[in-house]
């Protein structure tokens, strides 16, 4: 039997009221999503008034933190510097935006989380606030 450790529903929601006390701070509206690390989704929230495309974007972004195991920024620097489209993966969902975050636990991939609607660097911002927010502020996404 395998076990596979994942983001729990109420870490992934207490990650999703972290963004949104976030985005309120900035007078900003936005969109969040939690996913496991099959990629599967267990949260999101689009906030009223964010843009719809910020939802798709931020289940994509979560997506790809989470099957990939890496942050979608560093994603899009790989796509860019090796001249591969997100096409290449064969995936609609694979997306080098910044601003999705892997959320690990003791080297494991537990999950990723991605924001959309800001920036992309003010997403990838508040996607490790919310982070350590509920792992604690020493977690360095280990």
């Amino acid at each position: 039997m395998y076990t596979q450790q994942r983001i729990s529903s109420e870490e992934a929601l207490k990650m999703i009221q972290h963004v949104i006390h976030e985005a309120h701070q900035l007078k900003k509206e936005i969109a969040v999503a939690v996913s496991g690390p099959e990629g599967e989704p267990l949260a999101f929230l689009r906030m009223d008034g964010a843009s719809p495309a910020a939802s798709r974007i931020a289940r994509n972004k979560a997506y790809t933190a989470a099957i990939d195991r890496k942050d979608t920024k560093l994603m899009g620097e790989f796509m860019n510097d090796n001249d591969r489209p997100p096409a290449f993966w064969g995936d609609d969902g694979v997306t080098g935006f910044g601003g999705g975050v892997t959320v690990r636990s003791k080297g494991v991939v537990v999950g990723g989380i991605g924001v959309s609607g800001l920036s992309e660097a003010e997403d990838e911002r508040i996607a490790y606030a919310a982070i350590a927010a509920v792992y604690g502020k020493d977690h360095k996404n280990d």
